[in-house]
């Protein structure tokens, strides 16, 4: 499968050939007894295989959609089928399993997945369980003498450490490229769920989707996911998976098919200046609670709007993505330890997560008219209506009653039952003392409106 890019203005370089002809092994990771890294790499790449998807495509439901898409391919003069081949990577992760990670969308709604080996060997894998949140899948192969790759601690790695990406980029089998870790943490670009990239300039392209990124040990520190691109080709930029995310997700794949992810109940976004400012908060570090999900393992807790949380499970929070993150990867039933700044003082809590099905069912029955809209407290200019204080709609849930009532995510509401809401806590008891249904006055992009939740 093509590595997934974000497209970006192209930006033409002068000198851009003469700087990537040396995007090699830098000098000073190579000792005078030591020109070069073959040693390591002929241990690691037999663990790096070819894998090529081949399949169908469900593309729409829609009549008239399917109608422009057949005239299309008339047009182009296409086959007119949804069949797909494509190619990709993927990492011996366990020899005597015969286990092998690789991107979910490097095998999505494959029928059939061969995978090719270093020796030359092919076999055709059966799918264990995806995680689209991440963007991880887990393969398995009936094959003997396989080379695992070993997973290093991606949590001891650093700016400037050694890189070398090894994979399929353009259908080149057994490619390596190599350069240095440019970046760490890389979140909030908008390509998973959950983000917190391993950013690297070792070339990486499309093909090399899965593929390993491994330190001068042959050791995994990440799976090679996605790059940034104006055209789909490297411009030094390319992403990668943390090993330890990576661990994570595989263990929980192969205990149940799937991730079972734990429920906390919180909305939180960065702390910054111009927040702290605002709130009195003498430092900027930390995570800003901006709705607390009623009846969830979070408000039984006792967290509030408000809170600051500076750290999980002893580690320091700096941003949100970080909290999103650490809460995304826990499974039902483990257990959160936050420390919490709250009006000058550090409070802690001790949450249990919660199966998120479970607290559907419970906020449904509980909060009928917004169940499933995730929301925050906003005081900020508009262009069109001025200074403007309410309630801003973050997202909303397919299905819901909100969202067949016709409320959108971006939408301001400014008053619920024909009274002025200024927090997320006023709407809900609003709409939990309203029996016949929640009438909100909204801004929207075209203007002001109103609309009845039922």
């Amino acid at each position: 499968m093509k590595a997934k890019y974000i497209h970006l203005l192209t930006i033409f370089l002068a000198c851009f050939s003469f700087m990537t002809a040396y995007a090699t092994v830098p000098p000073t990771v190579l000792s005078q007894n030591n020109t070069s890294i073959a040693p390591m790499l002929k241990k690691a790449m037999p663990a790096v295989v070819n894998i090529i998807s081949q399949g169908e495509l469900s593309l729409t439901n829609d009549p008239f959609l399917k109608r422009q898409i057949e005239q299309y391919k008339k047009y182009h003069k296409l086959p007119n089928d949804n069949k797909f081949a494509s190619a990709g990577s993927g990492v011996i992760v366990d020899a005597k399993q015969g286990l092998i990670v690789t991107n979910a969308h490097v095998v999505i709604q494959a029928k059939t997945i061969t995978v090719t080996l270093n020796d030359g060997r092919h076999f055709q894998a059966k799918k264990i369980g995806t995680d689209d949140s991440v963007d991880i899948a887990l393969i398995q192969i009936p094959a003997k003498n396989l080379t695992a790759l070993p997973l290093s601690d991606s949590n001891q790695v650093k700016v400037g450490d050694f890189a070398a990406a090894i994979g399929s980029p353009l259908g080149l089998s057994q490619s390596v490229t190599s350069g240095i870790v440019s970046g760490l943490h890389r979140s909030n670009l908008g390509i998973e769920s959950f983000e917190n990239f391993i950013q690297t300039d070792a070339p990486i392209n499309m093909g090399n989707s899965g593929g390993a990124l491994v330190n001068m040990h042959g050791q995994l520190i990440g799976i090679n996911t996605a790059l940034i691109s104006a055209s789909g080709g490297n411009i030094g930029i390319g992403f990668a998976i943390p090993s330890n995310m990576v661990n994570n997700i595989v263990e929980q794949l192969l205990k149940f098919g799937k991730v079972r992810r734990g429920l906390m109940g919180i909305l939180v976004q960065t702390l910054t200046p111009d927040l702290a400012q605002a709130l009195k908060i003498p430092n900027t570090k930390g995570a800003l609670i901006s709705q607390v999900v009623p009846y969830s393992p979070a408000q039984q807790a006792g967290l509030k709007v408000g809170d600051i949380i500076t750290s999980i499970n002893k580690t320091t929070i700096d941003s949100n993505s970080e909290v999103q993150n650490m809460v995304g990867l826990m499974r039902i039933g483990d257990t959160v330890n936050l420390t919490v700044l709250r009006q000058g003082k550090l409070l802690s809590f001790s949450i249990k997560t919660a199966d998120p099905k479970t607290s559907e069912i419970s906020g449904r029955l509980t909060n009928p008219y917004l169940f499933g809209v995730k929301m925050q407290n906003i005081a900020e200019w508009d262009p069109s209506h001025g200074y403007v204080t309410g309630i801003k709609v973050l997202a909303v849930n397919d299905y819901s009653p909100a969202r067949t009532s016709g409320l959108k995510a971006g939408d301001i509401i400014v008053s619920a039952n024909q009274k002025p809401v200024q927090s997320v806590n006023q709407l809900i008891k609003l709409a939990n003392s309203s029996k016949d249904g929640l009438l909100l006055n909204i801004i929207q992009k075209m203007g002001a409106a109103f609309i009845v939740i039922k």
